[in-house]
């Protein structure tokens, strides 16, 4: 009698492992990548076919934004997305041209954090996201997640914006630069990156295997922290995608599709404006770029602030 207990015991242990590890291949599935960083998973079609879970509440078609600001964020990240709401992700006119924000995420397995996002979502309206796990290595199928919303849902803007929960972003002189500039199609520009190698310490965030990459250099790009483009290229991007090789850094996943396009990322003015790194605060210094990186949301409050408070005082040329 015992042994038999002991055998029904054996198969109930063995049927759970059985089921966990289904249950892993399905979670490697949704995922990009596995916890290795070393092992790829090549992308597919059928991860871009995915069903969104959340679509913001907008109808391009009617009212066309001049400037769409995508932000990946994860789900824990609510703090900093409300401090954006409360800045310069708030949905607005500037210079009589609109400007919206959407966050990008992925699901993650904290149950709490899931249905958070369910009301968020529901009160906001600001949320694009899809049933693929939420990290650091997944950040090229997010983004791409959001060039596929902008292509499908957004195609009458004429600018798109991909940035982070951890940036300031000047969308005031950003915008008047755009508007300077006057491009409509095949622009892209940011925090040009030339001539930069791939990383092949397996102990950095940023390592990529030869297998991944086997090229010494990356072709121009710019920085995951911040960059523009017109909405042609949005769509150009998404078409062409699935035959770029799969790279986990999303900035130069970008980039390899640009240079297959043959789109060359390019300044967006002649002084520097997007910063890939901290800026250190003033009120003029501000003024005048478009993005600085590591702002923590009670940094980013105060600053807005500052600058709105400030917004017609004039300061000395820098």
């Amino acid at each position: 009698m015992a042994f038999k207990g002991f055998r029904i015991f054996f198969l109930i242990m063995v049927l759970a492992c059985v089921g966990l590890f289904f249950f892993k291949l399905n979670l490697i599935e949704i995922s990009i990548f596995c916890q290795k960083r070393e092992e790829v998973t090549v992308l597919t079609s059928a991860t871009y076919t995915r069903n969104f879970l959340h679509l913001p509440d907008i109808d391009c078609r009617r009212t066309p934004p001049f400037l769409v600001l995508l932000v990946t964020s994860a789900p824990g990240q609510l703090e900093a997305r409300m401090a954006i709401r409360q800045t310069w992700g708030k949905h607005r006119l500037v210079a009589g041209k609109r400007i919206v924000t959407y966050f990008l995420l992925g699901i993650t397995t904290k149950e709490s954090d899931l249905i958070e996002i369910i009301f968020e979502s529901q009160k906001y309206r600001d949320i694009i996201q899809k049933d693929f796990m939420d990290s650091y290595y997944n950040l090229t199928l997010k983004t791409m997640m959001g060039i596929e919303w902008v292509h499908k849902f957004c195609s009458q803007s004429r600018f798109v914006m991909k940035t982070d929960t951890d940036m300031f972003v000047n969308i005031f002189y950003l915008s008047e630069l755009l508007l300077r500039k006057n491009r409509r199609t095949r622009f892209f520009t940011g925090f040009l990156k030339r001539n930069e190698r791939p990383i092949r310490d397996r102990g950095s965030k940023w390592y990529v295997s030869k297998a991944e990459y086997p090229a010494s250099t990356y072709p121009p790009f710019c920085s995951g922290t911040g960059y523009v483009l017109s909405t042609d290229v949005v769509s150009q991007i998404y078409n062409i995608s699935e035959s770029v090789s799969f790279i986990k850094l999303e900035d130069v996943f970008i980039g390899l599709c640009l240079a297959k396009l043959k789109i060359n990322p390019e300044e967006l003015h002649s002084e520097q404006t997007f910063f890939s790194d901290e800026v250190r605060f003033s009120i003029c210094r501000f003024k005048k770029i478009v993005t600085s990186h590591h702002v923590k949301p009670h940094q980013l409050l105060i600053y807005w602030v500052l600058l709105e408070k400030s917004k017609d005082e004039e300061c000395p040329d820098v």
